[in-house]
C-alpha cells in the first residue's frame, strides 16, 4: 500500500556535511565521508550502524575534500578520489578506507585535479575515474576530458583515452558488457545532452 510508506527520522550525523559520499560496506554499515561545512570541508567520516540507528566517528582522510567520489571494492575497501579541498583548489589525490581497520591510507595520484567526476568499477577490479571539474585551469574554470583507471594491484593511476567533450556533474553507469555509458553534464558550452561509450578492450571513448 504506497499510502503506507513514509519516512522516519534516524541519527544526526557529527558534522553538518554537504557534497559528501556515502557508500554501503559489507558489513551493512555506511561510510559517510568528507563533504562541505560552514565551516569548509572535513577531512573527517563517521559510519552508520542500520541497526541502531547511529552515527559513530572513524578515522579521517589524509586531505579534506567535498564532491568527490567513492567506489565500494570487491575487497571491502573504499576508493576515494579528487573532490575539492580547502584551499579552493580541486584534488588530484587520492586514498583507501580499510573498514577491518577504520582507517584511511593515501594511494596514487590521477593524472588531472578533479571534481564532480564519476567512479565506475570494471570487471577486471579497475577502477575508470571520468571526466570532472578542475578550478585550477581558471579562467576559465576547465571541464576536464581526461579519465584514468586506477590498479588496486599497484595503487596507481594510469591515462586511458580521451573524453570527447570536458563534462562535470555527468552521469556514468557501468553495462553488462563492461563498458562504461557516460551521459550529459555540463561543459564548456553549459549543459549538454550528449553521451558517450567507455570501452576497457579498446582503451578508448566513442560517442554514442
Amino acid at each position: 500500500d504506497p499510502s503506507s510508506v513514509s519516512f522516519v527520522a534516524t541519527g544526526a550525523m557529527a558534522a553538518i556535511r554537504s557534497g559528501h559520499t556515502a557508500t554501503l560496506l559489507p558489513d551493512g554499515d555506511v561510510l559517510i565521508a568528507g563533504g562541505l561545512s560552514s565551516s569548509g570541508s572535513p577531512s573527517n567520516a563517521e559510519l552508520y550502524d542500520p541497526m541502531s540507528g547511529t552515527f559513530t566517528p572513524t578515522g579521517n582522510m589524509s586531505e579534506s575534500r567535498e564532491s568527490h567520489t567513492a567506489t565500494l571494492l570487491p575487497d571491502g575497501r573504499v576508493l576515494i578520489t579528487g573532490g575539492g579541498g580547502n584551499s579552493s583548489s580541486y584534488l588530484a589525490s587520492a586514498e583507501i578506507y580499510d573498514s577491518a581497520k577504520g582507517t584511511f591510507a593515501s594511494t596514487g595520484q590521477m593524472s588531472n585535479p578533479r571534481t564532480f567526476a564519476t567512479a565506475n568499477l570494471m570487471p577486471n577490479g579497475q577502477v575508470l575515474i571520468a571526466g570532472g571539474l578542475n578550478i585550477t585551469n581558471a579562467p576559465p574554470r576547465g571541464y576536464v576530458a581526461t579519465a584514468d583507471l586506477w590498479d588496486p594491484s599497484t595503487g596507481l593511476f594510469a591515462p586511458t583515452g580521451s573524453l570527447f567533450y570536458g563534462r562535470c556533474s555527468h552521469t556514468s553507469v557501468s553495462l553488462p558488457n563492461g563498458r562504461v555509458l557516460i551521459v550529459g553534464g555540463e561543459g564548456e558550452g553549459g549543459p549538454t545532452l550528449n553521451s558517450e561509450l567507455y570501452d576497457p578492450v579498446k582503451s578508448g571513448f566513442s560517442v554514442s
